[in-house]
């Protein structure tokens, strides 16, 4: 079996598509989980776009062990500079540096001459091989390029110092033999080639990166460059657990293996959907819903009978588990515990804590608890997030005519109150908790998916929402999808509570209205 490398680029290029933008704190926990699935390398971003992007490279780089952290770069001193101070202190750094290689690219962007591509990745790579010793090369757009000018960038940056030569199809334009060819003629035309690693990263845009990316192993890359879920700009990237099932499952054909956990994969999946807010296509191969699910009676009678008539791979070996009754009322914590472990999660004391109080009392609204409650509890409880507002309390009151909601909420140990009307409970709540901040908050995403079945199912609620040209997703969790709504809402401004100045706006007017009322 030849090892394949799997580079994990759902942190910046996943992150770089519509509505998935992600905080420091979750970047940091999708890396955590990134490790436990065991992918080689983690893209964590691209340090120069951003403060709030260097951060979140700088604090991954501090708690990843094994895998190598890599950060994007553009062929420039700055963004190399910057790539590698954001990774400097990881275990394993590398600089992902590029320069587009295509006429087009040349003409219209970079405005640039052939010799002059040639003379900037020579000055970049070797720049870059003085901070760092390990360093991939990127052709941007390298599926529409002049290979006989391609090679020429290639063996410079191999001169140079490139451990890693990265051909990516940046527009999703190309096909797997085209790709396989490709492949070949640079393994079979670059000087030094066989001395690194050859990497590819396939866009999705004809629905081929998968495809592509096996395609490309098969003519000798050894690392894919990939995103949880196929998360991207435009139409996405090539999907981890796609490539990584393809080639355990056919292993038949494929005489490929990876490093990555596989029974991790849902979870991971799992995860990088709920923080991102963005849900996973119900007919998606590997993670979908429906996966696994035979609705069919011919199928249903063939996998009674024998599973391999229609599932070529087990649930259970992607680590997919059975929405079983789980606990009860008399369970302690080391059952919960138990439970917890058998579902793949190691919660920290605190943690864990937080999830039993939280699955105690929801055993007082459910009669019957699943595993995906569990899941939905300890996902709620294990995404930090600094809590500066809270909720105290809410009454609706609501008819065909009018709706009013009631909103307690507790700042700085100080409580607040406020009354408003709306357009329902949920509009009504939003202009009530508006009120106490004094800052209006719209949201452009509001959804509510039931966790289990049965009309006592837990309502997950995510809303995102932008302020000041950033991104912020919350999320919400009760049986009562209004108190689910609010807490969603509520995480919301806390995340911008801590990543703005409103919060010292906020705590100058309260502290105004109250002198205003006489209060303290």
């Amino acid at each position: 079996m030849k090892r394949i490398k799997i580079f994990d680029t759902t942190l910046r290029d996943g992150e770089q598509s519509p509505g998935c933008s992600m905080n420091t704190d979750e970047k940091v926990e999708v890396a955590k989980q990134l490790e436990k699935l065991g992918v080689d390398v983690i893209e964590a971003g691209f340090a120069i776009a951003s403060d709030g992007d260097f951060q979140a490279i700088e604090a991954i780089s501090a708690v990843i062990e094994h895998a190598t952290v890599a950060s994007l770069a553009r062929a420039t001193k700055l963004d190399i500079d910057r790539a590698y101070q954001a990774v400097k202190k990881a275990k394993h750094p590398r600089i992902h540096t590029f320069i587009a290689t295509s006429d087009l690219h040349l003409e219209y962007k970079l405005k640039k001459t052939k010799d002059e591509i040639i003379d900037i990745t020579r000055e970049m790579v070797t720049y870059a091989k003085s901070l760092c010793d390990d360093i991939e090369f990127s052709c941007e757009d390298a599926t529409r390029s002049n290979n006989y000018f391609m090679i020429q960038v290639i063996e410079t940056a191999i001169e140079c110092g490139a451990t890693t030569i990265n051909i990516p199809d940046t527009v999703g334009y190309t096909t797997p033999n085209e790709y396989y060819e490709l492949i070949k003629y640079i393994k079979n035309n670059a000087k030094g080639i066989d001395d690194v690693s050859i990497s590819v990263h396939c866009h999705n845009d004809l629905g081929l990166a998968v495809a592509n990316s096996i395609a490309a192993v098969e003519a000798g890359a050894d690392q894919v460059e990939c995103t949880m879920n196929g998360i991207g700009e435009r139409a996405g990237n090539a999907a981890l657990e796609e490539i990584v099932m393809a080639l355990k499952t056919r292993h038949d054909y494929y005489a490929y293996d990876t490093h990555i956990n596989t029974e991790q994969i849902v979870r991971t999946s799992e995860l990088v959907s709920y923080i991102t807010g963005v849900k996973v296509q119900p007919n998606k191969a590997i993670v979908g819903a429906n996966a696994f699910a035979h609705e069919s009676g011919i199928h249903q009678h063939g996998v009674l009978n024998n599973k391999e008539t229609y599932e070529i791979m087990t649930p259970e070996s992607v680590g997919l588990k059975q929405n079983n009754l789980v606990l009860g009322k008399h369970s302690g914590k080391h059952a919960f515990k138990d439970k917890l472990d058998n579902l793949g999660y190691d919660l920290t004391d605190a943690e864990l804590n937080r999830a039993f109080i939280e699955f105690k009392d929801l055993l007082d609204k459910k009669k019957k608890i699943y595993d995906k409650d569990i899941v939905a509890i300890v996902r709620n409880e294990t995404i930090p997030y600094d809590e500066i507002i809270s909720l105290e309390g809410f009454n609706i009151s609501s008819s065909m005519t009018a709706t009013s909601a009631a909103i307690k909420l507790k700042i700085d140990d100080e409580c607040f109150e406020s009354v408003e009307l709306g357009d329902g409970p949920v509009d009504a709540s939003f202009k009530a908790i508006q009120r106490v901040i004094g800052v209006q908050i719209p949201l452009f995403k509001y959804q509510i998916n039931a966790v289990t079945e049965g009309k006592d199912a837990q309502g997950e609620t995510v809303v995102r929402a932008k302020y000041e040209n950033l991104e912020y997703t919350g999320h919400g969790l009760s049986t009562d999808i209004i108190e689910s709504s609010i807490k969603a809402y509520l995480s919301v401004i806390n995340k911008i509570l801590k990543d703005s100045v409103i919060y010292n706006e906020m705590k100058e007017r309260i502290d105004q209205d109250k002198m205003m009322k006489g209060i303290g």
